[in-house]
């Protein structure tokens, strides 16, 4: 359903679009035909909706009656729906949505459209049952979340990307978990004020864990604790500044297995034994994970308290419902008798002013807490988009506690990728060509991309970010990256910074895609599923772009449908890391999905008489296959270093290689493997204080023993770096990096000054500065928030500024009111515009010719001459069928320019004496369903296919 603005908004396009022309007073059709009307309710004490002149009741369904020559919208559907203020008082709120989606498939070949009708039956089963509503009003929404199955893509078009990663069967299955950790309040443990999240996904015996923490220094050690309290797993974090953590636990022994699958299993994060803090939580699965797409971390102001929490929020994949789940820990004081009702409140926060709040009852026991927000305005979407709402939960009561956080796009160490490949093209094919993209979303709400493309068969045209196409033709444009495509290196980069929140949450949930569009395919060559890629324990796919594999790159050049992208590292063991990624293969290539995946994947294809340069890779599971070489020879390295190396992937079908792509990996192993003994001090594991005392390596500075190879900041200089070398302390000045960000902050116990969490990131593109007013109006043209009393000319694309209007924000109800700029009346017969931009014509000092009509001319108000319709614009004598909001295009009514003045008539239809009347399919006028001469006629119609929208 749509929310009042946005219903206001959609279905004011026939006659109250943001520009009020001088002209609309004079159309002898209704200039508003469905509108949501101000007038006031009949009583003060009744309470309902008041739409197109009547007055309904609460909870009242109804079709709109647009009046002549339009009619009743039997395919839209409007209801009164019971909303409740900020102070308990009822009112009525109006919802209206198209419905003719909701229609059921029929297996009839000719199914009719009765009048009074949205949806066809069968004429043997007329009293199907009726269309019902789902209307998802809980938070079961997490639980059900409806992934659209089935589209009305034409036969021709291809609809296997459009598969979720929860459909395919051959993918790995995984197993997500969740944890909060906060100070520990009970121990006599030194506690911290750090707050911090962590989320798991399991896979057959590894277990991926991203972690993000706040007001607490970068972790040295994560410790695993079995249901015994035993460390069960130590991972040694390694130095850097972000953060986000993230690593993996591998081959879980089937006991801790079964105990994480029970919640046994516990967590704790400590920092450096020079200033040890320490955080805890357990580690439970939690069913808001899978559809999470926003999230927040709850922190204290108050020192040590060991309070905080989580919260994990999503939009509504239709309306503009947010739906989250807090998880709590510390904020309600756990007694030990039986389970107290504790009152809370949590608020929706903008830069301190409340938006939103609610106010609930929970249990000490059970202190998670399950809303939803429902009718996001468009401002709240857009300070949701850029990371700058605020959650905060508070207890009421003697000793109220609160704890708050902002809300951001879901943190993950996953990678954002996509492969697009022939065979996953709108129209299927078999190139041979490739496309590889790999995104990094930032708080800001800013996407940055990477993209390469190789093995086109015809010239570039486009390169798009879109939706999955309604139905064919009807691509659905988000951005457009063509400006930022390199023809002659193949590669597009830029940040697209306008990311609003409905696209952010469709694309964490895979529902975007990226398309390659070519003067030979001018709906997309390449397109692939923009899908995250998850976290296996290296880090290549987060910071380099993967290697291309196609079919082009096969020797000789292979058709295929079929492409890929690889990451390749070799570490500091010489061991080779891979992770393959493989899409557009069709099942067409043997009986079953994954036959056309065990196929072999060779590394150094450089000759085939000669074997030695050949290794064999795992086999894939999947679409992916992933692993690691340890006994790598000294040629094979070589070949690596040079460029000289190539991954192969080969199938039943093709033996010989069905796609390659050529590594570049430098790396310093001319002697091979160098083993485990060169360890670096960041991956050494803390030793028991005991153990370090009996090393003679160990070295005693400030009273504490350090290992060998271990570094410090010492305490007597933050700007000072300590390391020790076989009992020897090195101390070193700290040389400050030189930041690049807009504003920095000086940490307290830190050397070198930071970029601000709320800084422009860098390397990425600074979106426009916006101007945020609280109580200002955010203006989709523009995407800005504008101040109350302020004006503007509004920004129309694909235009730009239209000077010919104004725009003003009234106060604080958030309405645009956009008015056309009166011009001058003049004297003089040949007006001119002195520039294309300019609004009003002026009288030139000679008699000019005035050019041709440009569509700033058809905003001047000098004439008569042209009609504004919804958002078009149509010259003298101009035809047209009108479109209405949530129907589409009404065929069977005709529009027309009559000198400024806009006239429809509906087409005429005979009078019929029959009684069993129908109306088929692309028809504008009902029939008797009798007549079977009539029928026949109808089934020889060369345009009975096409799609009839009322």
């Amino acid at each position: 359903m749509l929310d009042r603005r946005a219903l206001r908004a959609a279905l004011c396009v026939l006659g109250c679009a943001w520009l009020h022309a001088g002209a609309a007073s004079r159309l002898k059709s209704p200039a508003l035909p469905i509108q949501s009307e101000r007038e006031p309710l009949p009583s003060k004490g009744l309470s309902g909706c008041s739409f197109g002149g009547r007055f309904y009741s609460l909870e009242d369904t109804w079709h709109p009656d647009l009046g002549e020559p339009f009619g009743v919208m039997h395919c839209v559907q409007c209801q009164c729906e019971p909303q409740k203020s900020r102070r308990g008082k009822v009112f009525g709120k109006v919802n209206c949505k198209n419905i003719k989606q909701d229609c059921p498939d029929l297996g009839c070949e000719d199914p009719v459209l009765l009048p009074g009708h949205c949806c066809k039956t069968c004429p043997e089963r007329l009293d199907d049952k009726k269309q019902t509503d789902s209307v998802l009003d809980s938070f079961d929404y997490f639980l059900e979340k409806d992934k659209e199955k089935v589209d009305d893509l034409h036969k021709s078009y291809n609809d296997r990307s459009y598969l979720s990663s929860e459909e395919v069967g051959s993918e790995e299955s995984r197993t997500d978990f969740v944890a909060v950790l906060t100070g520990v309040t009970d121990s006599w443990l030194p506690t911290s004020s750090g707050v911090a999240r962590a989320r798991f996904s399991l896979t057959k015996t590894s277990l991926a864990f991203a972690i993000t923490y706040k007001r607490m220094d970068r972790p040295s050690k994560i410790t695993f604790l079995d249901s015994a309290g035993t460390a069960a797993f130590e991972y040694r974090v390694p130095k850097g500044q972000s953060h986000m953590i993230c690593g993996m636990w591998k081959n879980l022994a089937k006991p801790l297995m079964r105990q994480l699958q029970a919640e046994q299993i516990h967590i704790s994060m400590s920092t450096s034994v020079s200033r040890r803090e320490e955080v805890e939580g357990k580690i439970i699965k939690h069913r808001a994970l899978f559809a999470e797409t926003f999230s927040s971390t709850l922190t204290s102001e108050n020192e040590h308290s060991g309070m905080g929490g989580i919260a994990m929020l999503t939009l509504s994949d239709t309306e503009n419902n947010l739906h989250f789940i807090l998880v709590l820990q510390g904020l309600i004081k756990h007694k030990e008798t039986e389970p107290h009702v504790v009152p809370i409140r949590v608020q929706l926060v903008y830069r301190q002013h409340i938006l939103r709040e609610i106010r609930a009852n929970v249990t000490s026991h059970d202190p998670d807490f399950a809303e939803v927000l429902t009718d996001l305005n468009s401002r709240e979407l857009f300070w949701l988009s850029r990371g700058q709402l605020e959650i905060a939960v508070a207890t009421e009561g003697r000793d109220p506690r609160q704890i708050s956080g902002f809300i951001t796009s879901r943190k993950s160490c996953d990678t954002i990728q996509s492969v697009m490949s022939s065979g996953d093209a709108l129209t299927p094919g078999k190139t041979g060509g490739v496309g590889s993209a790999v995104f990094h979303l930032h708080d800001n709400g800013t996407l940055e991309y990477q993209v390469q493309v190789a093995g086109l068969t015809s010239d570039f045209v486009g390169l798009t970010i879109e939706l999955k196409p309604r139905r064919r033709n009807k691509r659905s444009v988000l951005y457009d990256l063509t400006p930022e495509y390199n023809k002659a290196t193949g590669r597009a980069q830029g940040s697209w910074s306008r990311l609003e929140a409905r696209h952010i949450h469709m694309l964490l949930q895979n529902e975007l895609f990226i398309n390659v569009a070519t003067a030979h395919n001018q709906d997309g060559e390449l397109r692939g599923q923009i899908k995250a890629l998850l976290y296996n324990g290296l880090e290549a796919p987060r910071h380099v772009l993967p290697v291309t594999l196609a079919g082009q790159f096969v020797t000789p050049p292979v058709r295929t449908g079929a492409s890929g992208h690889a990451w390749v590292s070799v570490d500091r063991q010489c061991h080779l890391n891979y992770q393959i990624i493989v899409a557009g293969l069709s099942k067409s290539d043997d009986i079953t999905v994954n036959a056309h995946l065990h196929g072999l994947a060779e590394i150094g294809e450089l000759d085939d008489s000669s074997a030695t340069h050949k290794r064999l890779l795992t086999g894939f599971y999947g679409s992916q296959a992933q692993g690691v070489l340890k006994d790598i020879s000294v040629e094979l390295l070589r070949h690596l270093d040079q460029g000289t190396a190539f991954i192969q992937v080969s199938t039943k079908m093709n033996p010989r290689g069905e796609i390659r792509g050529q590594v570049h990996v430098p790396n310093s192993c001319e002697f091979g493997t160098r083993g485990e003994e060169e360890e670096d001090g960041d991956d050494f594991l803390a030793k028991d204080a005991e153990e370090l005392k009996k090393d003679p390596q160990t070295c005693f500075f400030e009273n504490q023993h350090h290992a060998h190879g271990s570094r410090w900041t010492p305490n007597y200089d933050r700007c000072f770096s300590c390391s020790c070398q076989k009992r020897t302390v090195i101390c070193d000045p700290v040389i400050c990096p030189v930041l690049t960000c807009s504003r920095t902050v000086q940490p307290q116990d830190k050397c070198c000054p930071v970029c601000d969490d709320r800084k422009e990131l860098k390397d990425v593109k600074t979106p426009e500065k916006v101007e945020e007013h609280l109580e200002g109006c955010y203006f989709e043209g523009d995407q800005k928030m504008h101040a109350p009393g302020t004006t503007w000319h509004p920004f129309v694309p694909p235009f730009g500024y239209i000077k010919c209007a104004v725009c003003t924000c009234k106060g604080s109800s958030g309405e645009v009111h956009c008015e056309k700029v009166t011009c001058p009346v003049l004297t003089c017969a040949h007006p001119v515009r002195r520039n294309p931009s300019d609004c009003c014509k002026e009288c030139p000092e000679e008699e000019k010719t005035s050019a041709a009509l440009e569509h700033s001319d058809m905003m001047q108000a000098d004439g008569p001459r042209h009609c504004k319709f919804g958002k078009n614009f149509y010259q003298n004598s101009d035809n047209w069928h009108p479109w209405v909001p949530l129907v589409g295009e009404m065929k069977c009514i005709n529009c027309w320019c009559d000198h400024g003045v806009t006239k429809c008539q509906r087409k005429q239809c005979p009078v019929l004496t029959c009684t069993n009347l129908t109306r088929r399919e692309g028809t504008c006028c009902p029939e008797c369903a009798d007549s079977k001469e009539e029928a026949d006629l109808m089934l020889k119609s060369p345009d009975k296919r096409k799609t009839w929208r009322h």
